[in-house]
This record gives structure tokens, C-alpha cells and sequence, in this order.
């Protein structure tokens, strides 16, 4: 599985890096930072080089869209919008926090509930989305998720759908803090697993 994470100059760190560890912790999974140029600046000046530029975004399996104080200069501006081309048919999408709001430019929520942080919510609501009070929510392959720390939701999503529950199950235990496992994985995947369909439930 290839997976991309969008990210922007402003991007949130832990939105981009938590997702980006934890999808390359899956067996056959390879993540990698996409964004509309070589280089992006994070809110706090760390700087990244991308692997690819967002025009490669077809190319992925699973895309997930972290957040960045610059989210709003991102969604505004027509021409950057127009290079990125997602399909909810044959993709596994998601959004953290403000990446909603890209969702919505796109087109890609329709009516369903959408997950953000407080201070994303009022944007994300003026691009008419229906925002809840909640960590995580799917529709399909489409999923949001709200807050730094629902990071994990939404890559656990995103594995379990392209590899079943078992892996995101696996890599959630790998990477929960020693003495709190068992209390980690049991709260991820109870968030997430209503999520799956039976098949990816089982699958191996």
C-alpha cells in the first residue's frame, strides 16, 4: 500500500508525523510526505523535503490530509486547489483537524458528520460541513478525525481498511506506552472498528 500525507507550509507536526510513523509501521505499507512543493515549513520551522508533489496524488492507495495554520490560504487559493484530483472510489481518504476544510473544497463530505478541532470548527462549518463533537467519523473511505492526539484514530482507520483490523491492531500495541497496551489498543480500535466493514474486521 502507498500512502500519501498531504502536507503544507504551517503543517502541525504531529498531524503529518504521527500518521507518517505509523502507516510505514504497517507490513507493506509505504508512507510518504506529498505536498505542492519540494519543501514546506512547519508552524514551529521545521523543514521537510517531500517525496512527491501533489500532482502524483492518483498514484496513492491511501491519502490522509494533515492540518496547518495555513490551511485557509490553502483552500483559497483556486490554482493549488485544481493539481489535487482525489477518488473515493479507489482511494482511502482522510482529513485531521483543518485538512476538513480541504475535504469540502473538494467536494468529497456531501452530508456526512465531519470531525475537526475547535479552532478549525468555524471554517470548516462555513464550507458547509456538519461538524460533531467527536475524535473520529467515517463514511466509506472517507474519514475525519479532530485534535493533535486523534492522529492514531485516523491511521489505524486507514490500515484497517487497506489491510484489515488485525494490522492496525498490531501497530497501535507496538507503538502504545509500556503498561498501557491492552488500555491503548482496546480504546483505538473501539473507536475505529465500527468503521470497518465485517470483511476488513477480519481481515489478515
Amino acid at each position: 500500500m502507498r500512502a500519501a500525507i498531504m502536507t503544507f507550509d504551517g503543517y502541525n507536526e504531529l498531524d503529518s508525523f504521527v500518521a507518517l510513523a505509523l502507516l510505514n509501521r504497517a507490513a507493506g505499507w509505504r508512507a510518504e510526505i506529498v505536498s505542492d512543493k519540494k519543501r514546506v515549513i512547519s508552524m514551529n520551522g521545521v523543514g521537510i523535503d517531500n517525496a512527491a508533489l501533489v500532482e502524483g496524488l492518483p498514484d496513492y492507495d491511501v491519502v490522509l490530509i494533515g492540518s496547518g495554520v495555513r490551511t485557509q490560504a490553502v483552500a483559497a487559493d483556486a490554482a493549488l486547489m485544481a493539481r489535487i484530483r482525489l477518488d473515493p472510489a479507489r482511494q482511502i481518504i482522510g482529513a485531521q483537524c483543518s485538512g476538513a476544510l480541504l475535504l469540502a473544497r473538494l467536494g468529497l463530505l456531501d452530508d456526512m458528520p465531519v470531525c475537526t478541532d475547535t479552532t478549525s470548527r468555524p471554517f470548516v462549518e462555513a464550507a458547509g460541513a456538519a461538524v460533531i463533537e467527536a475524535p473520529f467519523h467515517a463514511r466509506g473511505t472517507i474519514a475525519t478525525a479532530g485534535g493533535c492526539m486523534a492522529a492514531h484514530y485516523l491511521a489505524a482507520w486507514a490500515i484497517g481498511m487497506g489491510s484489515g483490523a488485525a494490522a492496525a491492531r498490531g501497530v497501535i500495541d507496538y507503538v502504545a506506552p509500556v503498561g498501557e497496551k491492552a488500555e491503548t489498543v482496546a480504546r483505538v480500535m473501539g473507536v475505529v472498528t465500527p468503521f470497518l466493514t465485517p470483511q476488513e474486521i477480519v481481515a489478515i
